[in-house]
């Protein structure tokens, strides 16, 4: 409808009701029926009056539509038919079945005149319901221009299902102007087609307008509601007040969602279980959220509800709507609402004194509510009866229990017992409105059991401070020990020595009194920073027995027993004095401590008096002295032995005479010691200096000779091998056992057997003639010409050489056979026969059976099988 345009009426009919829209709310509009038998209503519904009415035939009557700006509009109204003519009343034109669209445009009269030229209308849309059964093809409407009276009119239609994809849905007779549907439709795939219809002459020329055609697939109730999934998983918390929301199930149907077709409802059909109430939750029919409907949700009694919901189309009308169903599963989740109980009011365990991380007593607990979850999980408290700390309760996390801990010693002669109050809460707090149970508090009675205790050092360890060097069985300390057993009066406590590195004390067994062995010596390796340190033990006689250990410290005094050292023993300087550099730094050292040590006094010693003549010491600072040469004094290069005094500062001092090897050496103008001079000072001379160069030349010489003959001898050898004909090489031909498999004993080889043996009976016993390999089995065994058997020399060339004459003059060996086997191989072999092929001296031989051998051997038995050819 062009709204835009005053007046314009849209006027829709169907069987039983005319949909009516004048574009300004319908008001003052009159309907008028031209059969009496028929009226039209207000609301546009026509309605039959009396029994006049015959419906056994087609009925067709016109309904006119007045509104109050005096337009009038008028439709015909007959069985299956729509006809629109929106015209004004005076151009109306009554047409019959077939439904008829009129091409609107200007006319002239025929006297010359204008008519009046009709306006352009707005075509109704065609409406055809989808999965229509036929017959096919199935008219529609019928098309018609008001000038085929008097031109012949071809009638056409193009668009979307005409002449493009999908094509030759919908057809048009190009003469009558009947356009049919050529095959069902599905709205679900397209809803709406629009094509344009077009007159034109025989020519080919437009003749009206084309006018606009919409085509409106009518839904059916085709299509089923489907769940997107056909199991659904919610939860609610047990204890949710009615109304609490659940979760959420939608249904898909393809139908037209604004027509009853496509608009689904929901309802629950069953659950299970029924418990508490068959009717537990809810679902909203348009929505699809699923919610409580009822208290007393127990995740303990029910933990899980398995609901079947169903959708409906048609707005869940049963008896016309398609349903579909799916499965919701609503898992109770749990609370704390439970608290943990204690299986007991009291509990009781022992643990033993001095006892540490040892479990003992054990307290169990129930839970209803989920297994290893924060609201089952329990938490252990001491409340009273352990001030001090000693005992701690854990939890098991498989079996929730209350395992309480001994984690710090408990001493029996103090405590005999402890009384200890538990408490017992979920990791999770209880739900509003829950309250704590008494069964969540009870008594645990722990008892203490003595043990025999070790005896134990009151001053673990314990200092004392003596002189070194005080005389053996020095009485130092009484060290004792104590029994924490009170209780126990018949114990007696015995020591002993553990560990003394020195071996200098000895400790009483029964009183612990500590005397020396041997003299404290505060230089000795054992003593770290002035302290000695032994270890005792001390063990009671109890069952089982017991004992402690103790460190006994002895830090000693020093006292001047060790006379100081020179340092340095050795040292170099320059035969001629230098201003600047002519001396040697010295010092001492001293195995004592202050005051015992330095300062030092260093001296020369009067005899033999070329010491004070040629040396002088002079005193640099209280631990330092300098040695150097008297002025004006000069000394052959060469090494002298200084002897010096040297005294401490002990109470008395003590003194010691060194002697400090001085190498006296030519200088260079920096004053070090030149390298010559370094010789020289050792005690050598120039003289003894060249000869020691020359004798290390003429080794050098020596060694590069030696080198140079043994090369040439190696050049040597290799030259006469190569002059030895290898075939002369009797080494090589007797070692080289390749040809026959090496069948020899092993590879260690006696050469005396390749010498002729003094005996003879070997070959006087063995078969007369030569074998050979190559002969054929299955005839008797060919023979050589006998050799005559005589003494053979002892040389195994000519016994080689007769053999290889032998062969050569064989008249039965094949050319191509060069493997021969000897009478004499050498005594020993564990070689059997080569070949049980024997050979023959007499006659030729026969190789037919070489005809017999396959084509491999086809070449032979020509050669060699006898024939005209041969």
């Amino acid at each position: 409808v062009d709204k835009k345009r005053e007046g314009n009426i849209l006027l829709q009919a169907c069987l039983n009701v005319l949909k009516f829209d004048d574009c300004m709310g319908n008001e003052a509009v009159v309907f008028q029926s031209t059969d009496p038998v028929f009226s039209v209503r207000t609301d546009g519904s026509i309605f039959a009056k009396g029994d006049g009415a015959r419906l056994d035939e087609p009925v067709q009557f016109k309904v006119t539509a007045r509104g109050p700006h005096t337009n009038v509009w008028e439709t015909v109204k007959g069985p299956h038919e729509l006809l629109f003519s929106p015209v004004p009343f005076s151009q109306l034109e009554l047409a019959a079945p077939p439904p008829a669209i009129m091409f609107p445009g200007s006319r002239m009269n025929r006297t010359g005149g204008l008519r009046r030229q009709k306006r352009d209308w707005v075509i109704p849309p065609i409406n055809v319901a989808e999965n229509s059964r036929g017959p096919f093809p199935q008219m529609l409407v019928s098309i018609r221009s008001d000038q085929d009276q008097d031109i012949s009119i071809r009638y056409s239609i193009t668009g979307v299902g005409a002449d493009q994809p999908p094509n030759e849905v919908f057809s048009i007779d190009p003469m009558l102007g009947k356009m049919f549907v050529t095959k069902p439709l599905d709205r679900e795939h397209r809803s709406s087609y629009h094509l344009r219809a077009h007159a034109v002459d025989m020519n080919g020329n437009q003749v009206e307008n084309p006018i606009d055609l919409y085509i409106f697939v009518i839904d059916m109730n085709d299509n089923r509601p489907e769940f997107k999934n056909q199991v659904y998983n919610g939860s609610v918390d047990e204890g949710s007040k009615p109304g609490t929301y659940v979760m959420h199930l939608s249904a898909f149907d393809a139908d037209d969602n604004t027509t009853a077709n496509g608009m689904v409802r929901y309802r629950i059909l069953s659950q299970t279980p029924h418990s508490p109430i068959p009717n537990m939750f809810t679902i909203n029919s348009e929505t699809g959220d699923i919610m409580t409907v009822a208290p007393g949700l127990d995740r303990e009694k029910v933990s899980q509800y398995t609901i079947i919901v169903q959708a409906t189309d048609m707005e869940g009308n049963l008896n016309f709507g398609l349903s579909n169903t799916a499965t919701a599963i609503i898992t109770v989740t749990d609370i704390n609402d439970n608290p943990p109980m204690l299986t007991s009011r009291t509990f009781s365990g022992e643990v033993q004194e001095n006892t540490v991380d040892a479990v003992v007593a054990n307290l169990t607990v129930i839970d209803a509510d989920q297994p290893h979850s924060p609201n089952w999980n329990a938490i252990y408290r001491i409340i009273s009866g352990d001030p001090t700390g000693h005992f701690t309760i854990r939890t098991d996390p498989i079996s929730n229990d209350g395992m309480v801990t001994v984690v710090k010693p408990v001493d029996f002669e103090m405590n005999r017992s402890f009384m200890l109050t538990v408490v017992v809460s979920n990791q999770a707090h209880l739900a509003s409105g829950i309250q704590s149970s008494l069964q969540s508090t009870a008594g645990v009675t722990i008892s203490v059991k003595d043990v025999n205790e070790p005896p134990y050092f009151p001053t673990n360890p314990k200092q004392i401070r003596f002189e070194e060097g005080v005389p053996t069985g020095t009485s130092l300390t009484t060290f004792s020990a104590s029994d924490p057993d009170r209780l126990q009066m018949q114990q007696m406590i015995r020591y002993s020595k553990l560990n003394d590195p020195a071996n200098w004390l000895s400790i009483n067994r029964s009183s612990g009194q500590i005397v020396t062995t041997g003299m404290l010596d505060r230089e000795s390796v054992y003593v770290k920073n002035n302290i000695y340190e032994a270890t005792f033990l001390a063990s009671d006689n109890g069952f089982p027995a017991a004992s402690g250990t103790g460190t006994l410290q002895i830090y000693l005094i020093d006292i001047n027993d060790n006379p100081p050292a020179l340092v340095p023993r050795e040292s170099q300087i320059c035969e001629r004095m230098n201003k600047n550099v002519n001396g040697v730094n010295i010092t001492a050292a001293d195995a004592d401590t202050d005051p015992n040590a330095g300062p030092f006094v260093f001296e020369l010693p009067n005899f033999p008096s070329s010491i004070r003549r040629n040396w002088t010491i002079a005193r640099i600072s209280g631990d330092y002295a300098r040695l150097s040469l008297r002025y004006q004094v000069y000394l052959e290069p060469g090494m002298y032995e200084v002897p010096i005094i040297v005294s401490d500062s002990g109470n008395p001092p003590l003194s010691n005479r060194s002697v400090i090897k001085v190498k006296v050496c030519p200088c260079d103008e920096n004053g070090d010691c030149t390298t010559l001079g370094a010789v020289a000072a050792a005690g050598l001379g120039t003289g003894a200096i060249i000869s020691i160069l020359i004798c290390i030349i003429i080794l050098l010489c020596m060694v590069l000779l030696f080198v140079v003959w043994i090369k040439r001898r190696e050049k040597e050898r290799q030259t006469k091998q190569l002059l030895i004909d290898p075939e002369d090489d009797v080494r090589d031909n007797i070692l080289k056992y390749d040809e026959e498999g090496g069948g020899e004993e092993d590879q260690d080889y006696d050469l005396s057997q390749l010498q002729q043996p003094d005996s003879l009976e070997h070959i006087i016993t063995k078969p007369p003639g030569v074998r050979r390999v190559d002969e054929r089995p299955i005839i008797p065994e060919s023979q050589y010409p006998i050799r005559p058997v005589v003494p053979h020399p002892g040389d195994i060339g000519d016994f080689i050489h007769e053999g290889l004459r032998a062969a050569d003059n064989d008249p039965t060996a094949p050319p191509y056979d060069s493997l021969l086997v000897f009478d004499y191989e050498g005594s020993g072999s564990t070689a059997g026969s080569v070949s049980s092929l024997n050979s023959t001296s007499t006659g030729d031989q026969d190789y037919d059976y070489l005809n017999d051998w396959g084509p491999r051997f086809k070449k032979l038995a020509d050669m060699y099988g006898g024939g005209d050819d041969d």
